[in-house]
């Protein structure tokens, strides 16, 4: 009896509680470590290869760990960059909802997971061999059981806590917060067409995918940190198994490159300013902050009721203006372009704003033309007689592939 009882309080192990939860900690973490290594950077973004080994070694832990089938993951995923923000988007905060994709990302994951057209266009490329259609597959949900016995086996009653820890450990980090709070709190360093947010500039707990944004800015790109004071664990861990020979970097996010001195904007200066879009456009949200800011300074200094007005409907509506036009409420929408047609600068701004983003956003138009549309752009901001554009264009034309 005392060997029964010993049992079901310890375990095999007999560990004491801080060990256990120690335990549970590092294995969740390789979960983590899985989804985003595997999962996420190399299956779904092709960022890295990996050893056959190491791969298969992240999808027998998946399996027992999470259930996930990898093509249903990857499939969307894919489609949530395909579709970001808008219709169509698998667990999108502006589509949904915070608390929806907070609190139920798991079950917009599974209801996605049923669509066949989903894993039909998006899921392509991914594992398809005996074990992944007859065990991983078709068996999803036995791993998590043996994972329920083996956690029984080992740490006793407390296996339960253990198991139970391990099964909310993906669906809260990743389906809740890095797909709800990731796009809905936190600072951006590139202005993406989305809501993305780095959710901590140190990357440890969610495995480095706390840098959502940087990750939405350069999808590709195998590592996620950007700034000298951001953390990417999950690019710690690909770079000590890149010593190895376990990984094989194959993207990053490129490094700016800048001309000292160009006279023209050429076909160099267009791939250059393709390249860093995102990082173009993060500069052209200060360019729009700075000048609202100015022109509420102006039009205080005004002191008639009109420019009060306008001076109070413009402070009310100023970080509108930066924001991807997809989070905004259609009261938001209204507001904005309202104070807008009361404001030739920032009118004038946004309108170069959107000119300019349509010339990497055109998917028909030629090289030649896009080339002819860049160097239109600077012309004119170079003309436009606000002295932010101006030299706004001319540090445009120093970008470089």
């Amino acid at each position: 009896m005392d060997n029964i009882l010993n049992f079901v309080a310890g375990g095999l192990l007999q560990l004491s509680w801080w060990q256990v939860i120690l335990v549970t900690l590092v294995l969740t973490h390789i979960t983590i470590v899985a989804v985003t290594v595997f999962l996420h950077r190399n299956q779904t973004h092709r960022g890295l290869d990996l050893h056959p080994i190491i791969s298969h070694f992240f999808r027998l832990w998946l399996w027992l760990t999470t259930g996930m089938v990898t093509k249903e993951w990857v499939a969307i995923h894919r489609k949530h960059h395909a579709k970001c923000e808008k219709e169509g988007d698998p667990h999108s905060p502006v589509v949904y909802g915070i608390e929806k994709v907070m609190w139920q990302g798991a079950e917009l994951y599974r209801e996605e997971s049923a669509n066949e057209e989903t894993l039909k266009r998006y899921g392509h490329g991914t594992p398809d061999d005996w074990l992944e259609r007859n065990i991983y597959t078709r068996h999803s949900g036995l791993g998590i059981i043996l994972t329920l016995i083996v956690d029984v086996l080992l740490f006793g009653a407390a296996g339960l806590a253990v198991w139970a820890v391990q099964m909310a450990w993906i669906p809260f980090w990743a389906a809740g917060v890095v797909n709800g709070l990731g796009h809905y709190i936190g600072y951006r360093n590139f202005s993406s067409p989305d809501t993305s947010t780095n959710l901590f500039p140190i990357g440890i707990i969610i495995g480095g995918e706390e840098l959502h944004n940087n990750h939405h800015a350069y999808g590709t790109s195998a590592k996620f940190s950007s700034k000298w004071y951001e953390f990417d664990i999950g690019w710690l861990y690909i770079k000590l198994m890149s010593y190895v020979g376990l990984a094989k970097v194959r993207k990053v996010a490129p490094k700016l490159k800048l001309e000292q001195k160009p006279d023209l904007v050429t076909e160099k200066t267009l791939q250059g300013v393709i390249t860093h879009r995102y990082e173009i456009m993060t500069r052209y949200a200060d360019l729009l902050k700075q000048a609202a800011q100015a022109e509420i300074e102006r039009l205080k200094g005004v002191k008639d009721s009109l420019s009060i007005q306008q001076a109070a409907l413009l402070k009310s509506v100023a970080d509108r203006i930066t924001q991807a036009e997809q989070s905004l409420k259609p009261t938001e929408k209204e507001e904005l372009e309202n104070a807008l047609s009361q404001n030739k600068v920032l009118a004038t701004l946004v309108t170069m704003r959107d000119d300019l983003t349509r010339v990497w956003a055109s998917s028909t138009a030629s090289s030649e033309q896009l080339l002819q549309d860049l160097q239109a752009w600077c012309q004119q901001a170079q003309q436009s007689g606000i002295q932010g554009l101006e030299q706004f264009a001319l540090r445009l034309k120093r970008y470089a592939a």
